[in-house]
């Protein structure tokens, strides 16, 4: 009769380990379903407030160019992308930095905020949602790529990119010629 008390004792101590691992287990999921969004969505938060800080220090250099005299020219040397990517869209006279594959939306979508010179806008594309930081510059200058109304797309890197801003005088509709260079892969 011992032995049979001793060996249920010995079960009812292995049923509540299991019990009392499985209940932990199970708090340390709910705590996780908890933060690990939170934490996201800080990263988030920090990618597109980093990007905007990017994109104001090229804005920045761009519009010293602007107004300096021909021939000036201003150098961007240290621009990291970690998330993202930026646009020169010539044709558009404007650059845009757009981070995608947020979780949820940075600020109401489709509402422009102005952060000094920049726009940033939130937006939602087949489930994607993104952030578009965007510096202007229709009738003010003509932005070049390399010479050339183009796009050009910069894509993340681990390594940081290096632009050259020149002013090159007046087109025909008298706004000022912005030429910008990629020089860090050349």
């Amino acid at each position: 009769m011992i032995e049979l008390f001793l060996k249920g004792k010995k079960a009812q101590v292995w049923v509540e380990t299991v019990l009392y691992t499985l209940i932990g287990l199970a708090l340390i999921g709910i705590v996780l379903g908890i933060i690990v969004p939170k934490i996201n969505a800080s990263k988030e938060k920090i990618m597109i407030e980093q990007g905007n800080e990017s994109l104001t220090v090229l804005d920045d250099k761009i519009r010293e160019t602007l107004d300096k005299s021909t021939g000036n020219v201003r150098i961007v040397s240290s621009f990291l992308i970690k998330k993202g990517e930026l646009r020169i869209n010539s044709q558009q006279d404007e650059i845009l930095f757009v981070i995608s594959g947020l979780t949820k939306p940075y600020s109401e979508l489709n509402t422009p905020i102005n952060f000094g010179k920049l726009i940033v806008k939130t937006k939602e594309e087949r489930g994607d949602i993104f952030v578009e930081i965007s510096a202007k510059y229709d009738g003010i200058a003509n932005v070049l790529y390399d010479g050339q109304e183009t796009e050009q797309v910069f894509s993340a890197s681990s390594t940081k990119y290096s632009f050259s801003i020149k002013n090159e005088g007046t087109d025909e509709e008298n706004y000022a010629k912005i030429n910008i260079v990629e020089n860090s892969r050349k």
